[in-house]
């Protein structure tokens, strides 16, 4: 139906997570309506991101220089390490402007369904870190999923033995949210995670 080169590109953008045909289409007829130099400057900024960017050898964040500017921060208390699933939710945790420690980036979660165990993870990587620096806590934000609790769970009984403290992120209601909407699982939550006001 399109010429090959549309029918090409058409294909490639269906193959980004959340892009179906009729958005692949779009976006496709969308840069071909762009000037040379803007597309250009796309296609350059999409490789020098693939070039650029790796995994920090401390945190395994994403960043473009060794160490990321996070884990190179003195001023930030590297005693507290949060142990997040993805690099996108270290962004989520920075836009609180309230964690002052360090991160470690997981990059998945325990899911034996789907195959993923305990190596498969960068669960080496943070006990390795950890035999390195002295860490006095380790706090789990991972989501609270069956995956994101039983990984934060695996990770608890592992660093016990070390006398490092574990601890786990407050789930419960969001702020806005109606408590007749909410479910039993989300209510115990809360009322686990509640304090004193």
């Amino acid at each position: 139906m399109y010429a090959l080169p549309i029918a090409q590109l058409i294909e490639e953008f269906a193959k980004l997570p959340g892009i179906g045909k009729r958005s692949a289409e779009r976006l496709a007829f969308h840069i071909l309506k762009q000037p040379k130099d803007q597309v250009e400057r796309f296609a350059k900024s999409l490789l020098a991101a693939k070039e650029k960017i790796t995994f920090c050898p401390v945190c395994q964040s994403l960043t473009d220089s060794v160490p990321c500017a996070i884990c190179a921060n003195t001023k930030r208390d590297h005693g507290v390490i949060c142990v997040v699933e993805n690099p996108k939710d270290i962004l989520a945790m920075e836009k609180t402007k309230e964690f002052s420690g360090v991160y470690h980036v997981l990059h998945g979660v325990i899911s034996p369904m789907d195959g993923i165990g305990p190596n498969d993870i960068k669960i080496k990587e943070l006990l390795v870190r950890t035999e390195k620096e002295p860490v006095r806590e380790i706090i789990m934000a991972t989501n609270p999923t069956i995956e994101g609790e039983a990984t934060a769970m695996y990770i608890s009984k592992l660093f016990k033995p070390f006398g490092i403290k574990v601890t786990r992120i407050a789930h419960g209601l969001p702020v806005g949210g109606e408590l007749e909407y909410a479910d039993e699982i989300t209510i115990t939550r809360a009322l686990e995670g509640r304090h004193e006001i």
